[in-house]
């Protein structure tokens, strides 16, 4: 998973007397603001949304084939100029990429993997990212070494050289009786419209976890290890979640070979080698790490102003363009990116004049902590451990991000920014037929809106349906093009463009929380990590 991931999670029945106004009858909720609504703009978005989509021919080339787009990998880069290259095309402006810091990229070449004693078979299995390779064909023996603290390695001390290591127990692994795929019900929607209950325990991290793991990775590779085995975390039937095992940093040593394996795999070795049977392991893993560019890039384009009085103002809209290399991204992220840049296409091919300026940020280094948001919130807005401002920031109107797979939008996460309650209820009026119908004043973390949230600014993230995220594609190899659903995709598509065309001509910006004090590196709270 990116460093640290808040999920959003089912809501619970929170406390109404915190929820009058989200309770009541979308109507009444109407009555309380007297926000406009340029119908005829919103018929020729959903004409030309609707009618000629172009947003799963963007998905496809993103996914099938430019891939994975890993940050800092050469098909990252070949994605990112792809993008670019269709901005100009549709006559975007300031089209650019947009360097930040990020350090050496990584992608896996070659791998193959198969038991060859006591009989042979092939696996589902897939590296980590930043880890090493076998440096050609080896055998080797398995071995199943379990430690569950440093007291456990004087057990194994001496005895794993040259050795491919299973160092996890079996997990359960159920029949499926519940679906994979889900969509919100009424009742869920109307329950996360209500405040969170105060109180309410979140999930909590372990540290130690992470240093054990760390101080075991160490053990191992000091031993002469050969490679390092595990089960998917999650998941079954074939579906690998993997994501990185080894650093950045080009100074740091390279991590073990470390390879993620499919359940049913998995537990067919860890059986075998339980009853005493020698099993006989080849691997062939190259990868590559590229140190030529320490940076990677976020693709950014807009829509100029008409106005000549608003037109230095800004509305953002962006998701991240980087994914995991198991699958190609697809759920995660290219679903959002794809979103985004229909939405910007629908705007532009459809004529529509905006007051302000309307730009569009693809991000990269996501999955490792929002690192490309966070670089250029930081460079055209604030510094969040200063909170010192530049110009833009008061120029600065709302940010709209999409970053939930691929499920229909159904509302907005407000992140405690009641104000616009009732500007969003008013544009969402007339995109009820599309099923958006909720709002909640719930923060929901570990995406890019949270880049402009921790300095001040209007960011938001789009209430979507689970559909599979969590079940078969996130960080997935089973992340690609096919579990996407092209109606929910069009009609985001349509729903974001409708929501940036108003945010780009209301009279006024969009109301904002107040300024948050400055936040130094090792003193934020949570839900501010990334990423999805």
């Amino acid at each position: 998973m990116a460093r640290f991931t808040f999920r959003p999670v089912r809501p619970i029945v929170a406390v109404a007397a915190f929820a009058a106004l989200a309770t009541l009858p979308l109507a009444a909720q109407m009555a309380t603001t007297h926000e406009s609504v340029d119908n005829e703009a919103v018929y020729k978005i959903k004409d030309e949304g609707i009618q000629r989509s172009q947003v799963m021919n963007l998905l496809s080339w993103m996914t099938d084939v430019h891939g994975g787009r890993l940050t800092g990998s050469p098909n990252y880069k070949t994605a990112a100029d792809w993008a670019a290259k269709t901005f100009t095309e549709w006559g975007l402006a300031n089209v650019k990429q947009e360097p930040f810091e990020f350090g050496q990229g990584w992608t896996n070449d070659r791998f193959s993997m198969h038991v060859v004693e006591p009989n042979r078979y092939s696996v589902i299995a897939y590296p980590k990212a930043w880890t090493a390779g076998t440096n050609g064909p080896v055998t080797a023996d398995a071995v199943l070494a379990l430690m569950d603290s440093e007291a456990d390695f004087a057990k194994f001390k001496g005895t794993l050289a040259g050795k491919v290591v299973l160092i996890q127990p079996l997990r359960e692994v159920k029949a499926a009786f519940e679906p994979l795929a889900t969509r919100y019900t009424a009742k869920e929607l109307d329950d996360l419209s209500m405040i969170e209950e105060p109180g309410r325990p979140r999930r909590a991290f372990t540290p130690g976890a992470f240093q054990f793991a760390a101080k075991r990775t160490e053990f191992l590779k000091a031993e002469g290890v050969l490679a390092v085995l595990e089960a998917s975390r999650i998941g079954d039937g074939g579906t690998v979640f993997v994501q990185g095992g080894g650093s950045r940093n080009p100074k740091d040593a390279q991590a073990l070979p470390q390879v993620v394996m499919a359940v049913e795999h998995y537990g067919r070795i860890f059986r075998t080698l339980e009853k005493k049977v020698p099993v006989k392991i080849e691997l062939d893993i190259a990868n590559t790490f590229h140190t030529a560019d320490l940076n990677s890039y976020n693709i950014v384009a807009e829509i100029p102003g008409t106005d000549k009085t608003k037109s230095a103002e800004i509305v953002m809209v962006g998701g991240h363009f980087d994914g995991w290399h198991a699958g190609t991204g697809a759920t995660d992220n290219a679903a959002g990116s794809a979103v985004m840049m229909e939405a910007i296409r629908i705007l532009k091919t459809s004529g529509l004049k905006m007051k302000r300026t309307v730009r569009i940020g693809l991000w990269g280094g996501e999955e490792q902590g929002l690192l490309g948001s966070r670089a250029y919130a930081k460079q055209h807005f604030a510094d969040r451990e200063t909170m010192k401002t530049l110009p833009d920031y008061d120029k600065f109107s709302s940010y709209f991000n999409v970053d939930n797979g691929t499920g229909a939008i159904r509302g907005v996460y407000l992140q405690g920014n009641e104000a616009v309650a009732p500007i969003f209820r008013a544009w969402m009026q007339p995109l009820r037929s599309l099923g958006m119908t909720h709002l909640t004043p719930r923060n929901t973390g570990g995406t890019d809106h949270l880049a402009f949230d921790a300095i001040g600014l209007p960011g938001f993230q789009f209430i979507q349906d689970e559909v599979e995220y969590d079940t078969r594609t996130h960080h997935s190899n089973m992340d690609t093009y096919e579990r996407v659903q092209a109606g929910d995709m069009i009609k985001n598509a349509v729903i974001v463009a409708t929501f940036v065309y108003h945010a780009a001509n209301r009279d006024d910006l969009l109301p904002r929380k107040p300024k948050p004090a400055p936040q130094p590196a090792g003193q934020r709270g949570p839900g501010t990590f990334g990423g999805m």
